[in-house]
């Protein structure tokens, strides 16, 4: 193989010419550019250790240039002349940056925040995508600004208390254990994942502030509940709306229901609407009675077309879930304190009871709520059916009676 002479230069390399073999440039210690017959040129320094021949590779001209490729020839001269081999110092160097890579790509998927999300793609599965968006909105905002980074073995009590005492000095005990709730999600499903030994959640039992229960505002004194029906009945808005809200009474059903149902659910032959529950997936029969039957009959030339029962403004879409209560607070209402969507189920389940004196099994299942019976948690659309469609048409028949200002008292119609 041909050798040429020193000295080398930048104009020396440039200039040489591809040859049938591959030819050496040496710059002296050791240190030399193999160009290649294709036109690669390729920085080398042959060197001696314990006895053997060696070389090491120190990148491509003109990545390298003549400068670096000296430079890194004098550090491993300096390494054999402290009996260390520049080939194997090279070779650690570079299993430790690799390794030092994966350490840190593994501790970035076991932040906290990391698992976190790992954990709501499944537990997303079977919710309904507005429960969803809530709570990972909830992580977002409250979570992880504090704890997203930290790694998640590294979540002990003292660092969840600290976080839950900052979220509740301003004022918000319910966000402070729910979020608690969600951190606890989280670091069980990290146990399971082997990245996590414990929850630390459980250790603070007791030490938040007393969590108080929010009710939905609801009217349940029989009078109120006639004005406000008479109010719905000269509600000035939407036609649409108007229809809601007449048949929110009703049904009582939860508000995501109302403003969702289809009418390929509905038929109205029957008098029946079944639907999936949005919280718990399970399927629900509402019994109509004659009045919603009516509100339905007189909707469906104007919506009947849409698939939607309660389209909104927006294409495909129902009304939002806002609608219900803002038309409340046109109509004078106040929803923080008085009455919300939410609440004529509140209003059915207290009537229903106080005043109809049915069964709180019967109304339960109304309700599509789960009630433990003699074999266990059950529910399926078709219990106590007998009793709920009698129930439905005695509570519209009430209504009217509430509407119109009747003084009644009510008499039980069902064994």
């Amino acid at each position: 193989m041909p050798r040429k002479i020193l000295p080398l230069s930048d104009t020396a390399i440039r200039n040489v010419k591809p040859a049938a073999k591959p030819v050496k440039l040496f710059d002296g210690g050791g240190l030399y550019l193999e160009v290649f017959p294709v036109g690669g040129k390729l920085w080398r320094m042959k060197y001696r250790f314990g006895g053997k021949e060696k070389r090491l590779s120190f990148g491509a001209y003109p990545t390298v240039g003549l400068m670096e490729a000296r430079e890194k020839r004098k550090e491993a001269r300096e390494l054999l002349a402290k009996g260390k081999d520049p080939g194997e110092e090279k070779k650690a160097a570079k299993e430790a940056a690799i390794a030092g890579e994966a350490a840190i790509l593994a501790a970035r998927e076991n932040t906290f925040e990391a698992v976190a999300r790992d954990w709501f793609e499944t537990w997303r599965k079977g919710k309904s995508p507005a429960h969803a968006r809530s709570k990972f909105a909830r992580l977002e905002r409250d979570v992880f600004p504090w704890i997203g980074n930290k790694p998640v073995a590294e979540v002990t009590t003292p660092v969840v208390l600290e976080l839950l005492r900052r979220i509740e000095a301003k004022g918000h005990g319910e966000t402070a254990f729910r979020a608690k709730v969600a951190i606890s999600q989280v670091m069980r499903f990290a146990i399971a994942a082997g990245k996590a030994d414990r929850d630390p959640c459980p250790d603070l039992r007791g030490i938040l502030a007393t969590r108080q229960t929010k009710h939905m505002a609801a009217i349940i004194d029989p009078v109120k509940v006639g004005e406000l029906l008479r109010a719905i009945d000269q509600y000035s808005g939407s036609y649409v709306v108007r229809a809601a809200l007449a048949l929110a009474p009703l049904v009582f059903v939860r508000p995501v229901e109302l403003r969702a149902a289809r009418w390929a659910d509905i038929n109205l032959d029957k008098a029946e609407w079944r639907y999936t529950v949005s919280k718990t997936k399970t399927d629900h029969l509402v019994p109509l009675s004659r009045q919603a039957v009516e509100i339905l009959h007189n909707l469906k030339p104007i919506t009947g077309r849409d698939e939607l029962v309660f389209p909104g403004t927006r294409s495909g879409r129902p009304i939002s879930d806002g609608t219900i209560n803002r038309a409340l607070q046109a109509m004078g209402y106040d929803t923080k304190n008085e009455m919300t969507g939410h609440g004529f189920r509140a209003m059915a389940r207290t009537l229903l009871a106080e005043e109809l004196h049915y069964p709180p099994e019967v109304i339960e299942h109304q309700l599509a709520h789960k009630v433990p019976g003699a074999l266990g948690t059950a529910y399926n659309r078709t219990k106590y059916l007998k009793e709920r469609v009698p129930m439905m048409q005695a509570w519209a028949d009430y209504l009217d009676r509430l509407k119109k200002g009747a003084d009644v008292i009510p008499l039980r119609t069902t064994g």
